[in-house]
């Protein structure tokens, strides 16, 4: 006797567990991540979360790499400012601002942004846009619309993705302590400046912190560097 075989789908789901769609399984993701971390993200945890085989996933995301472009796509579809200000200066700040405050609200995912806004396929044409319209209103064209766009998004991520990149999950009381005790025992000799400035420096500025951007939030760096972009942007359009 042939027996046919059932490809593996949702297992038997409870009166609450949603339809399965690309949406649910991207929201998951992300409250997972939210969670969990990145480290043990994996398809067939998610599965297990939503009640279903791994199998049933793949119907609606390739693979894992897609399904996180699918997650940093969520994280930021939001930061395109819904009105335009009549000052570019203004409206640079604004999405800046707002793609900031897009990832301090789920900061697992910020180790993801820089690599998934390379290899995302589903690119955000609206922020491209909206950085380009920007630009083009300080004055900038041609090679300086590009130099200024590479800046702009160079900020962008690299600052957030820098502030709220996630600390150690296992240990982290004792590296935060070993941190601490690394730059307290700083030679001041070999490192004057560094020593010199060293309380100013400690867990306010990038490579010297046993904190991120959740529990001591960089907003002053932030905003002076806003300014600094803003100044050179100007002085790119009058270059120009």
């Amino acid at each position: 006797m042939v027996t046919g075989t059932k490809k593996q789908g949702r297992r038997k789901a409870s009166a609450d567990t949603p339809a399965l769609s690309q949406p649910v399984i991207v929201a998951a993701a992300l409250d997972y991540i939210d969670a969990e971390g990145l480290d043990s993200f994996s398809l067939r945890n998610l599965a297990q979360k939503l009640g279903v085989y791994p199998t049933a996933i793949y119907w609606y995301v390739s693979n894992r790499d897609a399904l996180l472009a699918h997650v940093v796509t969520a994280v930021t579809c939001d930061v395109v400012p819904a009105k335009r200000r009549r000052e570019w200066q203004a409206g640079l700040r604004d999405i800046m601002r707002n793609f900031r405050a897009a990832v301090r609200a789920h900061p697992n995912v910020a180790p993801l942004i820089g690599g998934q806004l390379v290899s995302n396929t589903q690119v955000d044409l609206d922020l491209v846009e909206y950085i380009l319209a920007t630009l083009s209103k300080a004055g900038l064209s041609d090679n300086a619309l590009v130099g200024g766009y590479n800046m702009v998004l160079a900020m962008m991520v690299g600052f957030t993705t820098q502030e709220f990149a996630p600390i150690p999950r296992e240990d982290a009381a004792q590296w935060q302590i070993a941190v601490q005790e690394r730059l307290l025992s700083v030679d001041a000799e070999a490192y004057p400046l560094l020593s010199r400035n060293m309380r100013n420096l400690s867990n306010r500025a990038f490579i010297l912190r046993w904190q991120n951007g959740i529990d001591a939030p960089l907003d002053t760096s932030f905003e002076l560097c806003l300014d600094i972009l803003v100044a050179g942007i100007e002085g790119l359009a009058k270059a120009d």
